[in-house]
């Protein structure tokens, strides 16, 4: 039996039809859970949860699943405990293989987590993830979202500030490039910077900045979109000029960037949302060029505010004047080329 977002009905009030059907898309970044009591919206999202939204009339073709605290194991050294999500999503993604679930090939990317602050043994986690993933695993997301605000939620593995600068954590962030592998950076806007300095450092790692680098909208930063804008403009542009780097477009749809779509009394629509958010996009687009950007849907997270239908009909609408090799490249390609789908 399916479990149902909490806020199912809220999101059934408002209905599209689906803008360009046909089009290929990867969704290059989505989480898969069980029993999570953190997350308010949709405490369960296995493959059924994830098919049902899939399923809703956009030519979804593959997935990359990205880490999310997930079935870690219980016993064992506890460096090691996190490779346990990747059996578990390396499980979902081998039952898709087998076609009976339909034609898209759910979690055929796989992107873990690793502690980098135990250095050179972050190499043989490293390992026991590629071997977990049986061919699957990409790389791995090690979040560093803080702020100095208490009323800003911090990252679920509580990083410390600047932790990306730290030592340690460049000791084992060095294993990554040794084996191929890829780093997603999850910060917010104010740790822009901080990912531009480690793209620098490492030159030979692809690093994809997620959630445009995490604009915040809430606490200390309410009302000062402009102001925020800017200083975030600055940033994108200037991480834009390491080319080992790629951007995620989405995610700003969590109650942290602060549109507070979930208070309304009506889910928004593909059109509201994209007046809202546009400049975000078109401004990383720019920058990075189609060819270092992809769509996003962040779900179950981005939940909170739209349906899956909704949300890819919103990135429709902002590249209605993109070309056809823009397009192929913004909901495809990019992902394809990046997690070797």
């Amino acid at each position: 039996m399916i479990a149902q977002s909490r806020n199912h009905k809220w999101l059934q009030q408002h209905d599209e039809a689906i803008l360009e059907p046909e089009l290929p898309i990867i969704d290059p970044h989505h989480h898969l859970w069980d029993k999570n009591s953190n997350h308010l919206v949709q405490p369960r999202y296995l493959l059924d949860e994830i098919l049902e939204d899939i399923n809703c009339g956009h030519n979804i073709v593959a997935t990359v699943f990205i880490e999310c605290g997930a079935m870690f194991k219980v016993g064992g050294d506890e460096h090691l405990r996190a490779v346990g999500e990747t059996e578990f999503v390396n499980g979902i993604a081998a039952m898709c293989e087998s076609g009976i679930y339909g034609a898209t090939k759910v979690a055929a990317a796989i992107v873990g987590t690793v502690d980098l602050t135990i250095g050179a043994l972050a190499g043989e986690v490293l390992d026991m993830h590629l071997a977990a993933g049986c061919g699957r695993f990409r790389g791995i997301r090690r979040a560093v979202a803080w702020d100095s605000s208490n009323e800003i939620r911090n990252h679920r593995t509580n990083p410390p500030p600047n932790l990306l600068l730290q030592d340690d954590f460049r000791r084992g962030f060095g294993e990554l490039s040794r084996r191929g592998l890829t780093f997603e950076a999850w910060c917010y806007h104010t740790q822009i910077a901080e990912v531009t300095d480690l793209a620098r450092a490492f030159p030979d790692t692809k690093i994809i900045l997620d959630h445009f680098g995490g604009p915040l909208g809430i606490g200390p930063y309410k009302g000062k979109q402009n102001e925020i804008f800017q200083k975030w403009n600055k940033d994108i542009v200037e991480l834009a000029k390491c080319e080992n780097v790629y951007a995620k477009l989405g995610g700003v749809n969590m109650d942290v960037n602060g549109f507070a779509w979930h208070e309304r009394k009506m889910p928004p629509s593909s059109q509201e949302l994209a007046d809202a958010t546009e400049h975000f996009y078109h401004s990383t687009i720019d920058a990075f060029g189609s060819n270092r950007c992809m769509f996003e849907s962040n779900f179950p997270v981005d939940k909170l505010s739209c349906s899956y239908k909704i949300l890819w009909n919103m990135f429709k609408l902002i590249t209605k004047n993109a070309s056809k090799e823009e397009k192929a490249a913004l909901f495809h390609d990019t992902a394809a080329e990046v997690y070797s789908i």
